[in-house]
């Protein structure tokens, strides 16, 4: 004879935590008090609008509010909605359920179409069975097509008196400005961490489970303000430790590493310990810890040793043990915000080749070995007054006519000292003094304007009065040969839109008052100033190149390049081009720290 299990009748199969502790009504929902009160007033005022919408992260209580306020609004225990549902009548019962008559929930996920909405439409018009108010609730409402969107914007606006719209969504922004400017909207924000493990707190006593208050805040942690979540993980912790949930199990579970040796290793590579770094984060990966998850963390300490420079407030978060606090604040006043803030650019660009890479472990230890070695790297300022303090081999230049032909040089010496004494950040402290054409000047801005003196004027001309496509054609492809105010011969040295010199001649009519007589000659004319600006810009980097301080910079930045020469009087100030401009322009010592190298 065989043997027999016979089960008995009050046994029950297990509800996971997130469903057994779905809150009933609005005393037990948390982290919610500005939606409830709304509501509480609302109900209490008969002020009830016919669409509400609810916007929130996952695992917040979108769903679980929709459903209380059907409760609410339904609830046979009251003449009429109250903010209290007793949960008891048969109302409540069969809502919390799922299962109601007038209480229909839908998934816009699966029914996405215009004939899913008709069936709403076409039902809205009937009384309700047993209850109040018939309620639609409609989960995921954005993922409705733009068609089933349009159905129902009528029927939303105007909806019958015993008709209520329930909406959730996670993605607001997905949803027509017709429908929002329809509904009633509240935004669930996240649960508060110290608010989540009270809660979570509260969970272990009822389940007759003991949890330590580190591996509730790793929980805490982890499910980023969303109860549903924290649920979950507490429901897994208590599965792993067979009813104990331990600080080293929860770490295990989600793949964490040490927050003390996270702290350690980041405090190793800001000291440029790479041994002990390397050393530190196999051990984190030899127990388990995911190489992503051991460099997000890292990041977050970047960020939170960040925020403690900027405000020490930041130690106070529940999340952070006293311990934590103690180091992250030494470990901030010991750091510079230049430091900080690349150990973080570094950190977030090694991330992404982690998570693209075939061996995530060997990526994660290429992006420490940078980040240790950077760490030793000065900064800018630092290694420019550095080089300040190092002996010029080249003589000063002194102030004076520049030589034959101008161009920009570097005066060597007397740029650093200019740079560091007025407080200025690394961008005006690294930049040298230059010496450049005298820059005449520019048209006055009065109608009419004097005639331009050569052709550069008149091109400056052009660009002041924003006749941009004319100021390009005349600088990169006008050549001149001759030039005296009111008359021009030029060559052109490409094709050029039929009404170019008509154009050209207009404009000059208007802006001076006077008729030019602009011609084109058959000579082969002067450079054209676009030709003229490059090859002063490659004399003047390659002389840049030859000064000590570029060379030492260089040689301190492998890999650096030298862009350009910038100053920023020379904009429009050029040799003359079939003009009366001097050849030999005095030079001008630049104390206002406007020129300066690109790298």
């Amino acid at each position: 004879m065989s043997d027999t299990t016979i089960s008995s009748g009050e046994d029950q199969e297990y509800r996971v935590l997130a469903r057994k502790y779905r809150p009933a009504d609005f005393d037990t929902l948390i982290g919610q008090q500005a939606m409830v009160k709304t509501l509480s007033n609302a109900i209490d005022s008969g002020r009830l609008a016919h669409a509400f919408i609810m916007t929130g992260v996952r695992g917040v209580g979108k769903t679980t509010t929709a459903r209380i306020i059907a409760k609410a609004l339904n609830c046979t225990a009251n003449d009429g909605p109250t903010i209290n549902p007793c949960g008891v009548c048969e109302n409540c019962k069969s809502i919390a359920e799922s299962r109601h008559v007038d209480v229909l929930e839908m998934d816009a996920a699966s029914r996405t179409g215009v004939d899913d909405i008709r069936e709403i439409i076409e039902s809205v018009r009937y009384a309700p069975i047993n209850a109040r108010y018939k309620i639609y609730i409609i989960d995921e409402v954005h993922m409705l097509s733009k068609n089933a969107f349009n159905a129902l914007l009528k029927t939303l606006e105007e909806p019958p008196e015993h008709v209520k719209f329930i909406f959730a969504t996670t993605e607001i922004r997905k949803l027509p400005v017709t429908v929002l400017s329809r509904c009633q909207r509240f935004d669930l924000k996240r649960v508060e961490s110290d608010e989540l493990i009270r809660h979570l707190a509260k969970i272990t006593e009822t389940e007759d489970c003991k949890a330590e208050d580190g591996a509730l805040k790793l929980i805490a942690r982890a499910a980023e303000g969303s109860v549903r979540d924290s649920l979950s993980l507490l429901d897994q912790a208590i599965a792993h430790g067979a009813g104990d949930v331990t600080e080293g199990q929860v770490r295990d579970m989600l793949g964490l590493a040490d927050r003390a040796q996270v702290l350690d290793l980041f405090q190793q590579l800001m000291k440029g310990e790479i041994a002990e770094a390397l050393m530190t984060l196999r051990a984190q990966y030899n127990n388990g810890a995911d190489p992503q998850v051991i460099l997000n963390d890292l990041l977050e300490v970047a960020h939170w040793l960040t925020r403690l420079k900027v405000s020490p407030d930041t130690g106070s978060d529940t999340l952070v043990s006293e311990a934590e606090k103690s180091l992250g604040g030494a470990m901030a006043s010991a750091l510079s915000m230049p430091h900080l803030t690349r150990a973080w650019q570094m950190l977030l660009k090694g991330l992404g080749e982690v998570k693209t890479a075939p061996s995530p472990i060997a990526a994660a230890e290429m992006v420490l070995i940078r980040l240790a070695y950077a760490a030793n790297l000065p900064g800018p300022a630092d290694l420019v007054k550095k080089l300040q303090n190092q002996p010029q081999t080249r003589p000063v230049a002194q102030a004076g006519p520049a030589p034959q032909g101008g161009g920009a040089k570097a005066v060597a010496g007397q740029p650093m000292q200019a740079a560091a004494s007025g407080g200025t950040t690394a961008r005006h402290t690294a930049q040298v003094v230059a010496l450049h054409p005298d820059n005449t000047g520019s048209a006055d801005g009065h109608a009419p304007h004097p005639m331009p003196i050569n052709f550069e004027k008149l091109v400056m001309l052009f660009e002041g009065q924003k006749e941009a496509q004319l100021a390009v054609l005349l600088k990169d492809y006008v050549r001149v040969i001759t030039y005296k105010p009111g008359a021009v011969e030029m060559n052109i040295t490409r094709q050029t839109p039929p009404d170019f010199l008509m154009r050209v001649k207009q404009c000059l009519k208007l802006w001076t008052g006077s008729d030019w007589m602009i011609t084109l000659g058959k000579g082969e004319g002067a450079a054209t100033i676009k030709s003229v600006v490059d090859a002063r810009d490659k004399k003047r980097r390659d002389e840049a190149l030859e000064e000590p301080i570029v060379k030492s910079l260089l040689a301190s930045f492998p890999g650096a390049k030298l862009l350009a020469v910038r100053d920023s009087r020379d904009e429009g100030d050029i040799a003359a081009v079939g003009g009366d401009m001097p050849t030999d322009p005095d030079v001008a010592v630049n104390d206002d720290e406007t020129s300066g190298f690109d790298f």
